[in-house]
């Protein structure tokens, strides 16, 4: 049974933060430019001391700055988003003499320690056995699903295999997904696999190609685009199956964000990688639990717009993060960009996805 972790918040009785000075505050001069010497948030909480108060800022992500409003809020904020007169917060450093306090063990227990300073193994690979990371996965959906919100972040891999399209349709069926943050591929190949049971022209079940199918899923583009848009060539063309079919019948809200290199696209995704990017955000606002799968660029950028903590009606909880790949050069990636919290798991995402519906009971 999953247990949440219990926050241990800073204990701002000590000298060193009762003496701290208030966090300092210089007015942005131009829409889109901050003063220098700035702050830049992190993934974790950070507190800012104002009028002699440690404050939370509770909406934290990597690489914004904190504005400061006149009823006391503090609003994290990306550079390009900074308006004139804002107060954007100053300071470098994060131990508290600048008013700012950046707090990395909220979630830290003590654990048992064997006495060696020597292990073989200290990290993870492709010899990892995730066992236990399957097991605690399990238990953390079954709560997210009733208590909080999962968003999954997924690459067109999924849409090849029959058996992860249906995993992952159970999966948004039963409650546990309540959001969705791919690109074009992903929906275009799981469109396609819906109305010509192909991806890229291979049955997405032998994986043999078909003749022809290197058209298929540029007439699926083609037609939707005829539609209008995606619900409406669903009705059009009665798909019953797939990922954004389930999405779409269940409500579940999803962002496409488009490429350089993109066919079509779909008229859902977003060209505007600024205008993605805030819609993505919008999602993952409200998630406890994101899961990224089988995509380098969606997987970091996800990550970088994702704290290490959530605040659910006033308690400070830990917001969990889990990147599936087959390249170790991804989950590696994303924890070079800072995201400490990722569990990380390398194997085959169809395969993984397929697992996860076994283990919580929806396929």
């Amino acid at each position: 049974m999953f247990v949440m972790p219990v926050y241990h918040a800073p204990d701002f009785s000590g000298a060193e933060f009762v003496s701290a000075p208030d966090v300092k505050t210089e007015r942005a001069e131009k829409d889109g430019v901050v003063p220098e010497n700035f702050h830049s948030t992190s993934m974790y909480p950070e507190y800012f001391k104002i009028d002699g108060k440690w404050i939370l800022a509770e909406e934290s992500r990597m690489d914004s700055c904190v504005i400061l409003r006149e009823n006391g809020r503090l609003d994290v904020v990306e550079q390009r988003n900074v308006k004139k007169g804002d107060q954007v917060i100053l300071g470098r450093s994060e131990n508290g003499q600048d008013g700012i306090y950046l707090h990395v063990n909220g979630f830290r227990e003590e654990t048992e320690k064997n006495g060696d300073n020597f292990a073989f193994r200290s990290g993870r690979s492709r010899e990892t056995a995730f066992s236990m990371d399957y097991d605690r996965l399990y238990d953390l959906l079954r709560y997210e699903r009733e208590h909080g919100n999962i968003v999954w972040v997924m690459g067109p891999a999924f849409a090849f295999d029959a058996d992860a399209r249906r995993a992952m349709q159970r999966l948004i069926e039963s409650g546990y997904v309540q959001g969705l943050l791919a690109g074009n591929a992903l929906a275009t190949h799981d469109l396609e696999g819906a109305h010509l049971k192909t991806a890229l022209g291979q049955d997405i079940y032998t994986q043999r190609s078909v003749p022809n199918g290197h058209y298929n899923h540029l007439d699926v583009l083609n037609r939707v685009r005829r539609s209008g848009s995606i619900p409406q060539f669903i009705e059009d063309y009665q798909i019953n199956d797939g990922i954004i079919y389930s999405c779409v019948k269940c409500g579940v809200p999803f962002v496409l964000t488009g490429s350089i290199r993109d066919d079509g696209p779909l008229p859902e995704v977003i060209g505007n990688a600024y205008e993605g990017q805030n819609k993505m955000r919008g999602l993952i606002r409200n998630a406890t639990t994101l899961i990224c799968m089988a995509t380098q660029l969606h997987t970091i950028a996800a990550g970088n717009m994702t704290p290490s903590f959530r605040v659910v009606d006033g308690v400070v909880r830990p917001l969990y993060i889990y990147c599936i790949d087959i390249s170790e050069f991804v989950t590696n990636k994303l924890h070079d960009r800072g995201s400490l919290s990722a569990v990380t798991m390398i194997t085959n995402v169809q395969d993984f996805i397929v697992n996860v519906a076994k283990g919580v009971h929806v396929y």
